[in-house]
C-alpha cells in the first residue's frame, strides 16, 4: 500500500502509523485496547470519568505530533452523561458490552483499511473509490464498507483523529470532544439527546454490525469546459432554457426523511459538511446526522463546499427516532430502517448536501446570487454520469458557461459540440472516464435504479435561521434547478411556514400555463430586481397570485397574450389595468381588451 496516492492523502488525518507495507497501531495503543476489550472487570473502566481517562491514555500513546488537546470540559461531559444522565442499567450495558466491542473494532481498523484499499480498485473498472481526501473541485466518489464506517466513527468517539492540519485543508471537526464539552458547559436536553442518538448507534452496531456500503460523492459543475460534462451555467443559460417545469407536490405535514418515494433527500447543509452536528447545532442538517450517524464519516475526508459543488451520500442507514426541532429535539428510541438495498449493497437512502447563501439578506435578490443559488441546486440535483442519457431540450446555440451545446433534433439529447472520439469509444465499450467521473454504464451510474425516476424531496433550503433566505424565492429556485436536471418532480415540505400557504395553488397555476424553466427564471430575475430596488415588498407567491386573469376567457390562458412576465409592474392589479389601457392592439388580444372590466386575481 506504500505507493497508493489515496492512502497518502489520508495519512495525516488518520491515527495509524505506516508499518512496512501496512498500517498499524503503536504497540502501547494495542495493549490499551486489548485491556479495554476484556470488559470492566479487567479494565476497571465502568464510569464516564474512567472512560475519559482510558481515552486520554490511548491518545497519549499514539505519538502523533498533530494531535491537538481535547476541548477543556470533555472529561466533565463524559462524567455527566455516563454517570448521571443515563440509567444505571444503560451504563452497565455501555461499559460491560459496548465499550469492549468498540475496543475490538478499533483493533480491527488496520485490517479493515488494508482490505478496503485492496478492493477499492476492483469495485468499478477504472474508477477510484478508495478513501482519500476529496478536495475542492475534485469530482469523485468514495465507497466505504459499513464496518469500516463504524470503526472510523469509533475513532471519532475516542477522539483519536489528528486535528491540527484539518483547518488548513478546510475540513470540518471530526472528533466528538466538543459534543461532550457542550453538554457540560451549557447543558440542554437537546444536547443530551443528540448524544443519546450517537450512543444508540454504537449499541446497535455492537449487537449486530450492519452490512453493505455507504458512498460519498463530491459533485462539481466544472468552471471550465470538459468533454461530456455540464459546466457551470451563466444567467443566459437559465434565461433561454425551454425545459418544461417538472411536477411540484406540496406537503404541508411530514418530514423529508419519512418520504417513501425513493427521492433524493436534500440536506440543508452548512458549507462544512455536518454543520454543528458535533457541536451544539440542532437544526435540519444536524438532526439528520444524529439519526443517520454514518453520514458523519464524510466529515473525515470532505473539505468544505465551493459555490459549484454539492455532496451526495447514498446508503446511510437511519438508527433513531426523534421528535422536535432545535431546542425541542428529543431522542425517541430505536428506528429499524426497512429501506431496500441497491445493486451496490447501499441502503436506498440518497441524501444531497447543498449549502445555501448564508446571511442572505437583500443581497439574495442580486442576479449574481440568484445564479449562485440556482447553480448550487442544479449541481446537487444533476446526474453528471448520465449525461448522454438525459433528454434535456434546449434552444440551439444556448451558451452554458464556456461550453456551447446543441440539441440533436431527433432525440433532444444534449451533446457537446465537439465530442471527444476517445470518450465516445470508451463509453461505447462501457468503460469509465475517471477524470470526468463518467461512471455510467448501460444501467446508469451509481443510481439506485434509473436516475430519471428519482424525484427531489426538499423544503426550506436556505430559508430560515442563519441563512436568512426568502423561502418563496428558494422554493422556486429549487424547482427550476430540479426541472433543468431532468428530475420528474419535487416533493416540497413546507414545515408549516405561513408564507408558503399558497405554494401549491400558485405552482399548479404555473404548471397549467406551461411555463418553462426560462420563463420562471426570467420572472425571478424581474421580481428580485424589484425587491432589491425596494419597488415592491410583495412575496413572490403573492406577486404571481395577483396576476390579472380575464374572468370571461381565463380557461383560454390569455395571460400569456398579455406578456405579463415581460412588461407589467406587479405592484397592484390597478397598475396592470392602467398598462392594458395604454398598450397597442398588437400587444394584447382583443378578446381580453374587451373584458378589462372583468379582470380578477388568481388568489390573495
Amino acid at each position: 500500500m506504500d505507493n497508493r496516492e489515496d492512502l497518502k492523502s489520508m495519512l495525516p488525518f488518520l491515527p495509524l502509523l505506516p508499518c512496512s507495507s501496512n498500517l498499524c497501531w503503536p504497540s502501547q495503543v494495542v495493549k490499551s485496547l486489548e485491556t479495554l476489550s476484556k470488559g470492566p472487570l479487567y479494565s476497571e473502566v465502568d464510569s464516564g470519568e474512567l472512560l475519559f481517562n482510558a481515552i486520554s491514555h490511548i491518545r497519549d500513546s499514539l505519538a502523533v505530533p498533530s494531535l491537538q488537546p481535547l476541548a477543556p470540559f470533555t472529561h466533565a461531559g463524559h462524567a455527566l452523561f455516563f454517570d448521571e444522565l443515563i440509567s444505571r442499567a444503560e451504563a452497565a450495558k455501555w461499559f460491560g458490552e459496548v465499550v469492549p466491542a468498540l475496543a475490538n473494532l478499533l483493533l480491527r481498523l488496520p485490517s479493515l483499511l488494508e482490505s478496503h484499499y485492496q478492493n477499492a480498485d476492483n469495485l468499478f473498472n477504472g474508477v477510484k473509490t478508495g478513501l482519500r481526501l476529496l478536495g475542492s473541485q475534485e469530482a469523485g466518489i468514495v465507497f466505504l464498507g459499513k464496518e469500516l464506517v463504524a470503526a472510523l466513527l469509533t475513532c471519532a468517539l475516542f477522539c483519536l483523529f489528528p486535528a491540527s492540519d484539518r483547518g488548513s485543508k478546510r475540513l470540518p471537526t471530526i472528533n466528538f470532544d466538543h459534543l461532550f464539552e457542550n453538554l457540560y458547559e451549557s447543558y440542554s436536553k437537546k444536547q443530551e439527546d443528540k448524544i443519546k442518538c450517537i450512543t444508540h448507534y454504537f449499541e446497535r452496531i455492537c449487537s449486530s454490525m450492519p452490512e453493505g456500503f455507504v458512498s460519498f460523492e463530491r459533485k462539481v459543475l466544472p468552471l471550465e469546459q470538459l468533454p461530456l460534462r455540464v459546466s457551470y451555467p451563466e444567467a443566459d443559460f437559465w434565461s433561454k432554457s425551454v425545459v418544461s417545469l417538472c411536477a411540484f407536490e406540496v406537503h404541508s405535514t411530514g418530514f423529508i426523511e419519512d418520504q417513501s418515494n425513493g427521492a433524493l433527500e436534500v440536506d440543508f447543509a452548512n458549507k462544512y459538511l455536518g454543520g454543528g452536528a458535533l457541536h451544539s447545532g440542532c437544526v435540519q442538517e444536524e438532526i439528520r446526522f444524529m439519526i443517520n450517524p454514518e453520514l458523519i464519516a464524510g466529515m473525515l475526508f470532505l473539505p468544505c463546499m465551493e459555490d459549484n459543488e454539492a455532496i451526495e451520500i447514498v446508503g446511510a442507514e437511519r438508527f433513531s427516532n426523534y421528535t422536535g426541532y432545535a431546542s425541542s429535539f428529543c431522542f425517541l428510541g430505536d428506528h429499524v430502517d426497512k429501506r431496500n438495498v441497491d445493486s451496490f449493497r447501499r441502503c436506498k437512502t440518497r441524501i444531497v448536501a447543498i449549502d445555501a447563501l448564508c446571511n442572505a439578506g437583500m443581497r439574495q435578490y442580486k442576479c449574481t446570487h440568484l445564479l449562485r443559488e440556482a447553480n448550487k441546486a442544479f449541481c446537487g440535483f444533476l446526474d453528471q454520469s448520465n449525461y448522454e442519457h438525459h433528454k434535456r431540450p434546449f434552444q440551439d446555440g444556448v451558451s452554458q458557461g464556456s461550453q456551447c451545446i446543441q440539441t440533436d433534433k431527433d432525440t433532444n439529447v444534449v451533446m457537446d459540440e465537439a465530442p471527444s472520439t476517445s470518450v465516445e469509444i470508451a463509453m461505447n465499450r462501457g468503460e469509465y472516464i475517471n477524470q470526468a467521473i463518467e461512471y455510467s454504464d448501460k444501467k446508469g451510474s451509481w443510481c439506485l435504479d434509473h436516475e430519471d425516476k428519482i424525484s427531489i424531496a426538499t423544503g426550506k433550503l436556505g430559508g430560515c435561521g442563519a441563512f436568512g433566505g426568502d423561502p418563496e424565492l428558494k422554493s422556486m429556485i429549487q424547482w427550476l434547478a430540479a426541472s433543468q436536471a431532468g428530475r420528474p418532480s419535487i416533493l416540497y415540505y413546507t414545515f408549516g411556514i405561513k408564507s408558503l400557504q399558497n405554494l401549491n395553488q400558485v405552482c399548479q397555476w404555473i404548471l397549467s400555463h406551461e411555463w418553462t424553466v426560462g420563463d420562471l427564471w426570467n420572472m425571478l430575475v424581474e421580481y428580485s430586481s424589484q425587491r432589491f430596488n425596494k419597488e415592491t415588498d410583495l412575496g413572490f407567491l403573492c406577486m404571481v397570485a395577483s396576476f390579472p386573469i380575464c374572468s370571461r376567457c381565463q380557461e383560454m390562458y390569455h395571460v400569456e397574450c398579455l406578456a405579463l412576465s415581460k412588461h407589467l409592474s406587479f405592484a397592484s392589479t390597478e397598475s396592470t389595468v392602467r398598462y392594458l389601457q395604454q398598450v397597442s392592439s398588437n400587444d394584447v388580444e382583443w378578446g381580453c381588451r374587451l373584458h378589462l372590466e372583468g379582470l380578477q386575481t388568481l388568489c390573495v
